[in-house]
């Protein structure tokens, strides 16, 4: 068996516990951050895309929402 193929097991749960607590930090940071966009926008995001179909917001709030997510996960993997 190749040695990239062997591993012991307590670094396999070590690794497991380190991407469970990344991923736990990654979303309430997420989380904080939508939060925030939603309470200083002016009009409800959610009534502007769901109720009135506004294609354009949807784009743009599509767009925060990755760039959110990759400033996150530079800021995890350092």
């Amino acid at each position: 068996m190749p040695l990239a193929l062997v591993v012991k097991f307590d670094q396999l749960v070590e690794v497991l516990i380190t991407t469970i607590i990344f991923v736990v930090i990654g979303l309430v940071v997420f989380a904080i951050a939508f939060f925030a966009l939603d309470k200083l926008t002016p009009f409800s995001i959610r009534k502007e895309i769901e109720e009135d179909h506004n294609t354009a917001l949807a784009i743009v709030i599509g767009s925060l929402i990755l760039g959110i997510a990759l400033i996150v996960s530079a800021a995890i993997s350092g």
